[in-house]
């Protein structure tokens, strides 16, 4: 719980944008969490900053979360503030070559800016859901290709508010879904991305066809938080998985989807309990039958996470 004196703190900075006790099934993809002591939707990058140096001030644990994929929300909730940078999504042309994009703007939003500006080589995010935030601190890809082969710069701001200066492509550490080194309680803010003045229409077909791609080969009718486990060198965890038979293994309202293996969906009333039994249940079979020890892409995150899910971020 957020002490009295903390919580009058933040509703003198933020007012109705900060709310308490909030249920976080109603902001994840997988529609699966406990309650978070504080949602806070800063207004802007400087009221950002405030609020990194206000729960710095009062000892206040921050998590950031975006759109709600790739994350397993523990049913006992999470302590602190979840912080949500949803009115962080400006999009700017700052070359012919590079767009600037803060860290709240959407898949959709960005892929569209993409189309109604003729700019190509952003097509690929079109199948990966979430916000551009998720996207970095994930290395987001389809394929060969992942946000390190667009990405020109990135900005974040330290665990007390305080803006750093860009930091360039060939200074950060982009590893398989992961990038690494960033400071302790860093919060990502914005990116320079490369771009490639080309036609609308040529880059709608794009979209338009790894869209249709990613309909007829993964669950998107039925809640999910994306890929759960990294596919090991040389192999996918959804070919294992299924090898495995447990396509359609269900716990209470979760199961491996029969679509990709590598999916959890929820039914109706799936825990994050009921997905941790299904994780299990997959490591241990895909172990028992190749040998292969899968790793969660998925994090665990809440007041009952440790020694679950991937690494924290």
């Amino acid at each position: 719980m957020i002490e009295a004196s903390s919580r009058a703190a933040l509703e003198s900075l933020l007012g109705d944008r900060v709310t308490f006790d909030v249920p976080l099934s109603r902001h994840t993809s997988l529609r699966i969490g406990g309650p978070a002591d504080a949602m806070a939707t800063p207004a802007d990058r400087e009221e950002l900053g405030r609020l990194l140096a206000l729960c710095a001030e009062h000892g206040l644990p921050i998590r950031v979360l975006g759109a709600g994929f790739n994350v397993l929300v523990s049913d006992a909730g999470l302590a602190g503030v979840v912080l949500r940078l949803k009115k962080l999504r400006r999009i700017d042309r700052v070359a012919d070559d590079a767009i600037a994009v803060e860290a709240g703007a959407s898949h959709a939003t960005i892929t569209n800016y993409c189309v109604e500006n003729g700019l190509a080589g952003l097509e690929f995010g079109a199948g990966i859901p979430g916000t551009l935030g998720g996207w970095l601190a994930m290395n987001a890809g389809i394929g060969v290709r992942e946000l390190k082969d667009v990405v020109r710069s990135v900005t974040w701001m330290d665990a007390r508010g305080r803006l750093a200066d860009p930091v360039a492509r060939a200074d950060l550490d982009f590893r398989y879904r992961e990038l690494a080194g960033l400071p302790p309680g860093a919060v990502l803010v914005a990116a320079e991305l490369s771009v490639t003045p080309s036609d609308r229409a040529t880059v709608k077909a794009e979209i338009d066809r790894l869209l249709a791609h990613r309909a007829e080969t993964q669950p998107t009718d039925i809640p999910s938080c994306g890929s759960v486990f990294r596919n090991p060198p040389g192999d996918y965890a959804g070919r294992l998985i299924e090898a495995a038979g447990l396509k359609g293994a269900r716990e209470g309202g979760a199961e491996i989807s029969t679509v990709h293996a590598n999916f959890i969906v929820n039914h109706g009333g799936a825990t994050a309990k009921d997905v941790l039994a299904l994780v299990e249940r997959a490591r241990v079979k895909v172990r028992e039958t190749t040998g292969v020890e899968l790793e969660t892409e998925v994090q665990l995150i809440g007041r009952d996470a440790a020694g679950h899910g991937g690494p924290s971020r």
